[in-house]
């Protein structure tokens, strides 16, 4: 007998907030979406402001502040599926998108203490200094200045206290209500809660393995050595942690602080087109590449000009196979192939579920003639790529979760580059890549390697193919061969039929009660009570009610 499981005390606390955030704002939602909002009275919205605020918000503007009020999980989630348009309708991905990553620092947060602790050190014999209050704070994690007895400047990366149970009783409750959500509400199904918060949990589970991310950025360094347009900040193994990071600090100038930069006499529209490269360097060259660009993980070194990216906790990886399919579907785009790109689509994606194929030809076509009608200097690969999602999700088309990571990227980058200089285009950084994409496809290594890999298939299909052929054969001699047939559509088929059986039967039992009770009743068959047989008159009773219940069932299934 499985034991009975008591919730712990932080989860019921979870439980008690959430539930209390839904109830507030669901309630003003059915209010909203409903015809009483003109029953209320105008004195009583005047006398509660807030109320007649929310009411004024739509679905998706509550569905962004729920997510804020919830706290630190929820506004990850929110963040992380800003850019999945496979998943969630345009007008929800443009509220997630305005969610922010500022969280409170840390009342009576003793970092020499925890760091001893954590590392079973005393801070004396390493450290001259350790700040105490924080450089920055994120809802993971909170980060701290601090010098060695050497003489080097570092920063710790510390995670919050309680930070993993509290994603871990937000994640059970996520779990709970997705479930019961698709199960219950045919409108949460098409959203596919369960395969959101299964994603999630993916995510946040990686961004909070501070030795993977340790791991990230030493990959990182190794990939970009020899390259000295970029730096990547030191790390300190043996003063880091599964919760806790110390790597070199970088007294760096944000890209997007653009007055500094001409301060510093670092021209803006150098880094745009140097930042850029560097990052279509990670996605084609490397296939690792950074998850999250924004500009604040985007420094410039005044002193020697360098570009270094920071925080690798979400880190995008491309197989081999997959660098290669990628570079394919640049050049079927640029020579505007849509039957070529949409195989292609169809060869990586996970799911496919495509409606319409010549519908999809059609909007990929309306995509790659819409890019190939602008002026090369006024096409944005935001705006295109943004667009491309829309084609995906329209056409239940799902990719894998790392070319949706690649999309974002690529389009916060182009922002970066943009906003660091107005006339920047990402396609002239796009350029050398697709000669060399080129000639890749025409190397005569690679054909060889290629038509090789393709001969060895083709050999051993021949040498398992007698031996198959027998298998098949003798499994039809011995009776054994089992087709599987699924008829599509049978199960609703069978439900429809049961129900008219058992209606067909119920109008034959009511039948049989209507022409019983009235013989009783005619022959006058005791006992009688004011002159009426009783037994006549229970069957009448009983006949009507069975009508009744069967006209409603018709009427509530809309089925006439």
């Amino acid at each position: 007998m499985a034991a009975f499981k008591l919730p712990k005390q932080q989860e019921i606390k979870r439980y008690a907030t959430l539930f209390n955030v839904l109830a507030k704002y669901g309630f003003e939602d059915v209010l909203a979406n409903s015809g009483i909002i003109k029953a209320i009275p105008k004195t009583y919205l005047n006398q509660h402001p807030d109320t007649e605020k929310n009411l004024s918000f739509s679905t998706y503007e509550r569905i962004r502040m729920v997510l804020e009020e919830l706290g630190p999980s929820y506004v990850k989630l929110g963040q992380i599926f800003s850019n999945r348009e496979d998943m969630l309708p345009p007008e929800l991905i443009k509220e997630l998108e305005k969610l922010q990553d500022h969280a409170p620092q840390l009342k009576n947060f003793d970092v020499q203490k925890v760091l001893e602790e954590e590392l079973n050190i005393s801070l004396s014999d390493h450290f001259l200094s350790v700040d105490p209050e924080p450089l920055a704070a994120a809802s993971l994690a909170q980060v701290h200045r601090a010098q060695l007895l050497t003489g080097e400047e570092v920063v710790f990366k510390i995670q919050r206290p309680l930070i993993k149970e509290i994603i871990e009783s937000d994640l059970l409750i996520m779990k709970q209500l997705a479930r019961a959500l698709e199960k219950y509400s045919t409108h949460a199904q098409a959203l596919q809660p369960v395969r959101i918060v299964a994603s999630f949990e993916q995510s946040i589970h990686e961004e909070l393995q501070f030795l993977r991310e340790i791991e990230n950025t030493e990959r990182f360094a190794r990939n970009f050595k020899d390259n000295e347009l970029i730096h990547v900040p030191v790390i300190y193994r043996h003063f880091c942690t599964d919760s806790l990071i110390c790597m070199e600090f970088l007294d760096g100038i944000k890209v997007s602080e653009i007055n500094r930069l001409k301060a510093a006499n670092i021209d803006p529209s150098a880094v745009a087109k140097v930042g850029v490269d560097l990052y279509l360097a990670q996605i084609l060259e490397h296939g690792f590449f950074h998850a999250d660009p924004h500009p604040g993980n985007i420094f410039v070194l005044p002193t020697s000009g360098q570009i270094s990216f920071l925080d690798f906790g979400m880190m995008g990886s491309i197989m081999p196979n997959d660098k290669e399919v990628l570079g394919d579907l640049l050049l079927y785009f640029l020579r505007k192939d849509v039957k070529k790109i949409r195989i292609l689509l169809e060869k990586i994606a996970v799911k496919t579920d495509i409606p319409d194929q010549k519908k999809l030809e059609q909007d990929i076509y309306e995509l790659v003639s819409g890019v190939s009608d602008t002026a090369l200097q006024n096409v944005k690969i935001g705006s295109t790529l943004t667009q491309f999602k829309t084609v995906l999700y329209e056409n239940k088309i799902v990719l894998p979760h790392y070319l949706y990571m690649l999309i974002r990227g690529l389009i916060i980058i182009e922002g970066v580059g943009r906003k660091l200089d107005p006339a920047f285009n990402i396609s002239d950084n796009l350029e050398p890549y697709t000669a060399k994409i080129i000639g890749r496809r025409f190397n005569l290594k690679r054909l060889f390697k290629k038509n090789l890999s393709r001969f060895q298939d083709l050999n051993e299909l021949i040498d398992t193919l007698p031996d198959d052929i027998n298998s098949i054969l003798k499994k039809i001699k011995d009776g054994k061969l089992v087709v599987v047939h699924e008829h599509k559509g049978l199960k609703e088929f069978q439900t429809a039929t049961s129900k008219s059986v058992n209606r067909l039967v119920f109008a034959v039992i009511i039948a049989a009660l209507s022409i019983g009770s009235s013989i009783l009743v005619m022959a006058q068959m005791p006992p009688l009570v004011n002159g009426i047989p009783l037994l006549g008159a229970m069957g009448f009773v009983l006949s009507a009610l069975l009508g009744f219940y069967i006209v409603i069932s018709i009427f509530r299934n809309d089925q006439f």
